[in-house]
Formats: C-alpha cells, structure tokens, sequence
C-alpha cells in the first residue's frame, strides 16, 4: 500500500516545506475520518470554524476505519496524519501500536464509555448497533417492525437482507451479539458463525461494507431490512428516505467513534485543539442532529426533538459494550472463517 496517497502534490510540497518547529509553525493540519454524510458535516460546521480561528488549513481525508488505520501502518516512522477519527476497535489497536498521543484538554464530564486509558484518544459519539428496515414496504405488506436479532433469520427476508461484513464493525458485532444469544461470548463465536452460515445465508442478498451501496440497494427496494448503525440509519432517514432503527430486545452494541492525535516528532498541538473541537457541546449537538450520534457529555442538555434514534439516556444504558482487547486478537483468524464458511 502506497503511503497516504491521497494527498495532494500541493499538501506533500507544504509539509516537505515545513521548518524544523512544527508545533509552531505548522499551516495544515492532517485529519483523517469516515466519508459520506459525516464528512460533510465535518467540512461545513467543524472544519471552516477552525481553520478561522487556528490561521491553518486542514486537509481532510476521508477513508473507514480499516483504511485509516492501514494508512497509519503504512506511514509508520513518517507520520503525515495529525488526527483521525476511527471506531472503538480500530482505535484500540491504533493506541496498542503507538500510534496516538495523549488527548489534551479532556472534559471531565466525559461518560466513562467515551474514555480510554491514559486519555490517548477520547470518544466523540455515541452509536447503536442494531437493525434499519424501509417503514414503507414494511406497512404495505402488513409486517410487523423487526424486534429482534432473530428477525434476521425470518425466511420471508429472503434476499432482501443486507449485512455489512465482519471486517466492518456492524457486521462483527451481529456476530457477537448471535453469539451472546446462544451461550456465547467474545471468546467463543461458534455459535453466531453457525446461525449465519446456516439460517441467514439465505436471506443475504448481499454482504455489504459501503455506506453509499447499502443505501442504493434500500433505494432501488431490492433490500427492505439490514444490521446498521444508528447514526448511518439517522443520516438516511433526514434525506426523507422511509427508515427506522430498532434497537433489539436482547440488546444493541455500542460503537464508539473516537479520535486521536497521532504520536510523532514535533506534533502540532493543534491536534488536541481539533479534538476538543468535537467534543464542543454545539459540535455535539450538531452530530447528534445531522447524524445520529449520542453526546459524550454527561452535562449536555438535549433537546426533545433531537436524537430519535441515537443512543441517548435509558438506551444508552442498555447498550452492550464488547471487549475489544479480546476481539482485536481474535479479528483475523475470524474474518479468515467467515470468508471461508459465510461469505464465499
């Protein structure tokens, strides 16, 4: 993999140029985070704000998690990124490789969900794993919503489902929780493995990780029911698309979007500033009401109108929260398994 080959011949010339001072001096600060609807909202309430404020300009690079992560590897020892913004499983493994620097500046109202150890990156949104279904074609055919994870396996879904796969954090967590259901746990997902290979399979009409398709394929009506995020679901809903989210009766699982400033040689401090610009309580309620995220703020007041699918009070306490030190480990071997058992 090329290193951080998205950014421009301009970007690479600036930081080529740049004196020996960064912390200083530094004119453009690096931030690497998801695409789509939430970049958007980055580039239009976060991004103007800050660069006015700060005199730099910030270069955005868009990517999911795995991506961003693999960029990190790839520039290991030459670092050109200056903050990203990955899920909690990514994240843990960013910080177990040294990657992330301690987060400045870190309020002290933060839910212990958005904190990590030693403050080396911090939770910026609050998200729910659990179950989006086209509202529309629901009524017209007399059905019921979906309650439960066990709706996935409902035949008359046949090919109209869609999961993104486990490399991605909605479908692994789809794994776990079936796991969870069936005497499971992170440490053992046999379980889960066999439900989907033996009663969901059918069902599948595809295994898909890009947000952009998953909402074609609900658009086009060939997919009426999916494993998503509460904020993605959130997002697709404020189009004026007919979607909703269930969270399910055995529990949805938590994922956290998290960021860090990344750990190098003459890091700019502007990137703990950035951070703290998320967690600005306007920031955050500005992603609660674009896309669906759950403040991180135990002080933040929210507003009723606000929030109807995130993970906000009484549902946030019921969320589950995986243990990622256990999953990380295990993350390759299963996703080996699943493209060998699952999705061939």
């Amino acid at each position: 993999m090329k290193p951080f080959s998205l950014l421009t011949a301009v970007g690479i010339a600036a930081l080529a140029a740049l004196p020996s001072d960064v912390s200083a001096q530094q004119k453009t600060l690096y931030v690497a985070g998801y695409g789509g609807s939430f970049e958007k909202t980055i580039r239009d309430e976060v991004i103007p704000a800050f660069e006015q404020a700060n005199g730099v300009k910030v270069e955005y690079v868009a990517g999911n998690s795995t991506d961003t992560l693999a960029k990190l590897q790839a520039q290991k020892g030459n670092q050109q990124i200056d903050v990203v913004i990955v899920d909690d499983g990514p994240m843990y493994q960013a910080i177990q490789l040294g990657f992330c620097a301690k987060v400045e500046g870190v309020p002290a109202d933060l839910y212990d969900a958005a904190r990590f150890k030693d403050d080396r990156a911090v939770g910026t949104g609050l998200v729910a794993t659990g179950l989006m279904y086209n509202t529309k074609i629901f009524a017209e055919k007399g059905w019921a919503p979906p309650t439960s994870w066990n709706d996935l396996k409902d035949l008359k879904y046949q090919n109209k489902l869609v999961i993104p796969p486990i490399n991605n954090t909605y479908g692994l967590h789809a794994l776990l929780m079936l796991a969870r259901m069936n005497g499971g746990s992170e440490s053992n997902v046999d379980a889960g493995f066999k439900i989907f290979k033996d009663e969901i399979n059918p069902n599948v009409l595809a295994y898909e990780p890009s947000p952009g398709k998953m909402t074609e394929l609900f658009q086009s009506g060939q997919a009426v029911l999916a494993v998503w995020g509460s904020g993605r679901v959130q997002s697709f809903a404020n189009t004026g698309f007919p979607v909703d989210f269930v969270y399910p009766k055995e529990g949805a699982a938590t994922l956290l979007t998290a960021a860090c400033p990344i750990a190098k040689p003459n890091a700019s401090p502007l990137a703990s500033s950035f951070i703290q610009k998320l967690l600005d309580p306007k920031i955050q309620l500005v992603l609660l009401k674009d896309y669906g995220y759950g403040p991180v703020l135990k002080s933040l007041a929210v507003p009723p109108e606000l929030g109807k699918m995130a993970p906000i009070g009484e549902r946030a306490a019921k969320l589950y929260t995986p243990d990622w030190s256990i999953m990380n480990d295990k993350r390759e071997e299963w996703t080996k398994r699943w493209n060998r058992e699952v999705e061939r």
